[in-house]
Formats: C-alpha cells, structure tokens, sequence
C-alpha cells in the first residue's frame, strides 16, 4: 500500500486484512493519522531493540542458539538519497553537475537528503553509493542472529561494529569467530586475542600477509567455521531480498537502526519458526 489512507479504506471490507491486524467484522478502523502516528512510535529504535533482543532470549531458553561458536559478517545498505543530494558542507547551490571534476569526500559534502548516509565504495571497481553499514553476530549452531548493529559506513566500520557486536551479546573467552578476509587485519586478530576468543578468519593468499597463522589454519575446527560462516550472507540476502532492505525506506540514523533491527527481527522470527515447526509453509 502506497499511504496510509490508502491502507485504511480496504480494512473496512476486506475481511482478511481485519483478521490479520486483529478488527472483528462491525470494530471502526482507525482514522489514518492515528494509524500514521502509532506506526512511527512503535518503530523506536528501543522497541525494535528489545523486540530483537527477546527473540534472541527465546531461542536461548529453548537452546537453539550456541554460545561457543560465532560468526560475523557486515553489508552495505543503500540509502534512500542519490548523489545529486551529496553536496558541500559548507553549503552551495546549483545541481548535480557543479559536482564534475571536484573531489567529494564525506569529510567535505554531506547529502540534503539524509546527513546520516556515508558516500562509500563496496569494492573495487564499484560505484560509490550513500549508504549506511549494517553488522550482525550469528551463533552457529541454527544460524540465528544474535546482535545486530547500525552505524555510519566507514573503511573499519565491519571490524569495529564486530567488537562491539561481541561485547554487546556477551561473547566468553574459549569461543570462536568466523570471518570472511575484510576482518584478515593485525589489529582486529589481536583484539580478538586479548578476549580470548579463537579468530576462524579468512586469509589473505595474495597481495599482503596474512594475521592467521598458518598452523591455527590447518585445523579442523577452522574449516568448518569457515564453512558454516557462509550461512550468514543468506540472513543478509534475506533482508534485502524479503526484508526489502535493499534501498532503505527511511532516512536519518535512529530511524533506520530501528527499521533495520525490525527486519533482522523478523528474519529471527523466520528460522525459530521453521526450526521448532511451529509453522509450515505450504509446497509453493
């Protein structure tokens, strides 16, 4: 539905929809406005965190989440704002095309659109898009979500949200990490180290050394970390693809944070739901 009035006409002839939002058949439906403003408060980035939180305490007192095995993984979602949005700081006029043979830096311009989107590459070769970085910590055992976080895209945005990913799901000494090569760096193994948790990382065969030591490498608990770690990019293909994730909806960092929570969320929702049959999906 494109608007909320627009969603408010079916509900008051559409029986599924009013059995879907809990209206019995002669219940009034709520006027638009009502329903615009009760939306926008219950997708508080606190709400969506502690709904997230409980569907994670739901998995654990069933014991389908490991606490000894982990793996990380970031992914760039594009903004709602284009580039013609990215303009100087400083302020200035004109459109898009003032922008031909100047350096824009997110240091120097910002996007009237959304402030809070970063101008970032996803790799080499790709176009630079505003984007924001998502991060999310999964246990091993069925692929569950454990810890999720937004924050501004940067270079050590995916290596920075993963420490605090561990702190914030309360990750023990002994544990394990897998990783792909973006967190193959000194500082971040180290760091790992200093917790005492086993990094399973991914490692550099060209171009520069590699901070896993060869040995640590060969064994079997490495491998298979480096197996199921792939598990992950399926949450994050599921976001964008179901979740519909991937071009933001919103704008401004406490507002996605809390749409992006919502929707890992609901990926959570999914798999407790196939893993304990509480439901199942017809053959189509």
């Amino acid at each position: 539905m494109r608007s909320e009035r627009l969603l408010m006409e079916p509900l008051n002839y559409n029986l599924l929809f009013r059995w879907f939002v809990g209206l019995n058949v002669d219940d009034p439906v709520w006027d638009h406005s009502t329903f615009s403003f009760n939306r926008e408060r219950l997708f508080d980035e606190a709400i969506a965190q502690l709904f997230f939180e409980h569907t994670v305490l739901l998995a654990r007192i069933h014991g389908l989440a490991s606490d000894e095995h982990f793996s990380v993984d970031g992914a760039l979602l594009e903004a709602w704002a284009s580039h013609k949005s990215f303009r100087p700081k400083e302020g200035g006029d004109g459109d898009g095309e003032n922008f031909h043979g100047q350096k824009r830096s997110n240091d120097t311009h910002a996007s009237t659109t959304d402030p809070d989107a970063r101008l970032i590459r996803k790799g080499k070769g790709k176009e630079a898009k505003l984007s924001y970085l998502a991060n999310a910590l999964m246990e091993n055992r069925n692929g569950l979500l454990v810890a999720v976080d937004v924050r501004h895209a940067s270079g050590t945005g995916e290596r920075d949200g993963a420490l605090d990913l561990l702190t914030a799901a309360g990750v023990k000494r002994g544990a394990t990490l897998g990783a792909d090569r973006v967190y193959d760096t000194q500082d971040f193994v180290a760091a790992l180290k200093q917790r005492g948790i086993k990094p399973h990382i991914a490692r550099h065969t060209k171009g520069r050394r590699s901070a896993i030591d060869g040995r640590a490498a060969r064994g079997k608990g490495y491998a298979m970390s480096l197996q199921i770690r792939k598990r992950i990019e399926q949450g994050f293909g599921w976001i964008k693809t179901i979740g519909g994730l991937r071009k933001l909806p919103l704008v401004a960092m406490p507002k996605v944070r809390g749409w992006v929570t919502w929707t890992f969320a609901a990926h959570n929702l999914i798999r407790l739901g196939g893993i304990g049959e509480w439901w199942a999906p017809s053959s189509t």
